[in-house]
């Protein structure tokens, strides 16, 4: 199938979802994406959780492992239940990174679950 850059403009967001459509993926089946904003300090991370919470957004709150590259970092995971359209993701990686600047975090991704099934074809 020949990409429709529409559909899946060329940029990291774009190369993602193609893949995921190339991979089998029904894009047009909902996603819980998880939406990461990255805090140095425990009180700012809180702060905003807060202000999501206040903001109806499903969130989850956790220290990265000690043993990673970015010890003691306080991730706070914003899970959106959401069809995977390029411009919507787009928008809400905006809104997330300007409220974790506010709080003084850093955006720092998204990612979900890919769902691929292997249907066995019927031997006749």
């Amino acid at each position: 199938m020949t990409r429709d850059y529409q559909q899946f403009p060329d940029d990291e967001n774009g190369n993602l979802l193609w893949q995921m459509f190339e991979d089998g993926n029904d894009l047009c089946e909902p996603h819980e994406v998880e939406f990461s904003i990255a805090f140095e300090q425990k009180e700012q991370a809180e702060k905003c959780a807060l202000h999501l919470l206040h903001q109806e957004q499903k969130i989850s709150l956790y220290q990265e492992d000690q043993h990673s590259e970015q010890e003691n970092l306080w991730i706070l995971n914003v899970h959106v239940n959401m069809i995977l359209e390029h411009e919507d993701l787009v928008d809400l990686e905006d809104w997330f990174g300007r409220i974790g600047k506010e709080f003084g975090g850093e955006y720092d991704g998204w990612g979900c679950t890919s769902y691929l099934f292997d249907y066995e074809e019927d031997e006749e």
